[in-house]
């Protein structure tokens, strides 16, 4: 399998993805921002329209959209109150955006399955280069922050009362997740990129008491999903996205069995 190009190309561009989400989505969770993860995937497919539209790589349109969207939405959600308002209707300006854009430009129904769904088995030397940059920037970024992030996203009242900068933490906080998302979207699509943001990070949240217990079991269940769906997928010739979806949700049921058993 891996005498080929492409497959070797498919599996490291995939480990580096699943550990910057696995690492990501711990905080996801932490900070209840689920919603806007899914949010940003729909945000991602219209920018990816629109790099298809210009004659630009998708993931390029992907990381101008999310970037300029997750800094929008840091702005408008200062407050609590509003940050559900405000998520729902950028949501809908982008997914609208996303099908006008692919409207525009008519291409065939590949691009937008591709868009939707991902395309890890077609991904070139040159975009394994930039995913690996991107996923390493992420990471510097995670470890540059990491004890305020941490404090902010399990206890933002004593963050706020320690004087932390929670608004701006949060922005920044928003701009990893942004890159995160683009970046994930090349191998489960901008329709389920939340399924490696968020899925392994519940089940380490069911299985895990600590921080770093939560970070290394979240990369775990990323990794063993991707490296499972492609194999699979290599064997089957079936969708990729369909196995790492399905072992992620038989992974996440499992560890709700095993957290529901040990607290009775």
């Amino acid at each position: 399998m891996l005498t080929f190009d492409f497959m070797r190309h498919a599996f490291v561009a995939s480990t580096f993805i699943a550990i910057t989400c696995g690492l990501i989505g711990v905080f996801v969770v932490a900070r209840n921002m689920s919603f806007l993860a899914h949010t940003l995937s729909e945000i991602g497919f219209a920018g990816a329209s629109f790099g298809v539209f210009m004659g630009i790589a998708p993931l390029n349109g992907m990381l101008l959209f999310t970037l300029l969207s997750s800094i929008t939405i840091g702005q408008m959600s200062a407050k609590e109150s509003r940050r559900e308002a405000s998520i729902s209707a950028i949501s809908s300006l982008f997914v609208g955006l996303g099908i006008l854009f692919l409207s525009l430009s008519n291409r065939n129904a590949s691009y937008a399955t591709n868009i939707l769904f991902g395309s890890i088995i077609g991904i070139s030397l040159a975009d394994v280069y930039q995913l690996i940059i991107l996923s390493g920037a992420i990471m510097i970024g995670l470890l540059i922050f990491y004890r305020y992030l941490v404090f902010d996203s399990y206890d933002p009242i004593g963050a706020q009362a320690q004087g932390l900068k929670t608004n701006l933490l949060s922005i920044y906080f928003l701009i990893l997740l942004a890159v995160s998302v683009s970046i994930a979207a090349q191998i489960v699509g901008s329709l389920l990129v939340f399924i490696l943001v968020t899925i392994p990070a519940f089940i380490a949240k069911y299985l895990a008491k600590s921080v770093p217990g939560m970070l290394a079991i979240s990369v775990a269940a990323a990794l063993l999903g991707v490296w499972l769906g492609l194999w699979l997928g290599y064997l089957t010739n079936w969708p990729v996205t369909f196995f790492i979806a399905t072992i992620e949700f038989g992974f996440y049921f499992i560890a709700l069995l095993y957290h529901r058993r040990i607290s009775r």
